[in-house]
C-alpha cells in the first residue's frame, strides 16, 4: 500500500467514524485485563499496583506477550505458560465485556465529554459485579468512591444530570445518590421486617446511590425496574434448574451494575420509545 493510500484509508476511517471506535474497543479491552487484577486483588486486600502481574498458581511474573487481552488467553490454550495450571475462562470474558461496553459506549455517545466518565464508571461497576459474584461483597472503594465521584464530576460536567450550571448539577447528583441509597434502605428496612433476616446488602445501597451521584434520579428508578426484572428472571432460572447453592447466594450486585450499563449506553432511547408507545404519540 503507498503512502498515498494508505493516507486515504485513514482519512476514510476517520470519516466514518469506525477508527475512534476501534480505539474506544481496544481501550476497553486493556481496561478489562486491568478489572482481572482487580477482581482478584481488591476483595484479598493486596495492592493492585504492585507486585506486577503474575500468575496466581505458581506465583511466576507475567510478561508483556502473557498479558494481551485475548490473544494470550487463546495462544496459551487457557493454560499458565509456566505451570500449566488452567487459566479461568473469566478473564477474557471480563476483557471482551468491558472491550464491548466501551465500544457500545463510543457509539451511543461519541465524543461528548460524558463519554469518559461512563467508560470509567462502567469498568467500575463490572469490577464490582463480578467482585460480589467471588464474594458477596462491593467494597467501599468502588460504591463509596463514585457516590464522592459523581458529585464532583456532575459540578465539572453539569450535563451528567442535565444541568446547565456546576450547582445545579453538583444539588442533582446529591438528590440521586440520596434517592439511590435511600430508596434500596427502604426495601431493606422492609424485607427485614417481612422476612425477620436480612434481605439485602449495605452494599447494594452504597451502589445504587453511586449510580444516582453519576447518572441521576431517572437512571436510579431505570436501574432499579431492569435490576428487579433480571433478578427475577435470574433468580427463576436457579430455581428451575435445581441451583440450591445460587438460591442461597444470589448477589444483586451485577443486575444493579447491567441496569445502570444499559441506561448509559439505550436509557434514554428506551424512556423515549415506552413513552411515545405508551401515549401513542
Amino acid at each position: 500500500m503507498t503512502a498515498a493510500a494508505a493516507g486515504a484509508w485513514w482519512a476514510a476511517g476517520a470519516a466514518w467514524g469506525w477508527i475512534p471506535a476501534v480505539f474506544a474497543a481496544l481501550a476497553g479491552l486493556c481496561i478489562g485485563s486491568f478489572l482481572n487484577v482487580c477482581i482478584w486483588r481488591i476483595p484479598r486486600g493486596e495492592s493492585i499496583a504492585w507486585p506486577g502481574s503474575h500468575c496466581p498458581k505458581c506465583g511466576h511474573p507475567l510478561g508483556f506477550w502473557d498479558n494481551l487481552p485475548l490473544v494470550s488467553w487463546a495462544a496459551l490454550q487457557g493454560r499458565c505458560r509456566y505451570c500449566r495450571e488452567p487459566i479461568s475462562g473469566r478473564y477474557p470474558l471480563v476483557e471482551a465485556l468491558t472491550g464491548a461496553m466501551f465500544l457500545a459506549i463510543w457509539l451511543a455517545h461519541g465524543a461528548e465529554a460524558r463519554t469518559a466518565v461512563y467508560a470509567a464508571f462502567a469498568a467500575s461497576l463490572t469490577a464490582g459485579a463480578f467482585i460480589d459474584i467471588d464474594h458477596l461483597i462491593l467494597p467501599d472503594r468502588i460504591t463509596l468512591g463514585w457516590m464522592a465521584l459523581g458529585v464532583v464530576a456532575s459540578a465539572a460536567l453539569p450535563e451528567l444530570q442535565g444541568a446547565d450550571v456546576w450547582w445545579r448539577g453538583a444539588v442533582a447528583s446529591l438528590a440521586g445518590a440520596a434517592l439511590g441509597f435511600g430508596l434500596l434502605w427502604a426495601v431493606a428496612a422492609a424485607g427485614k421486617l417481612a422476612l425477620k433476616r436480612d434481605a439485602m446488602g449495605m452494599g447494594d445501597w452504597k451502589l445504587l446511590g453511586a449510580v444516582g451521584a453519576v447518572l441521576g434520579w431517572k437512571a436510579v428508578l431505570f436501574t432499579v425496574l431492569v435490576s428487579s426484572l433480571s433478578g427475577t428472571l435470574f433468580g427463576v432460572a436457579a430455581i428451575l434448574a435445581g441451583g440450591r447453592e445460587w438460591r442461597s447466594r444470589l448477589p444483586y450486585g451485577p443486575h444493579l451494575a447491567a441496569g445502570a450499563v444499559v441506561w448509559m449506553i439505550w436509557g434514554e432511547r428506551i424512556v423515549d420509545w415506552y413513552w411515545a408507545w405508551a401515549t401513542g404519540a
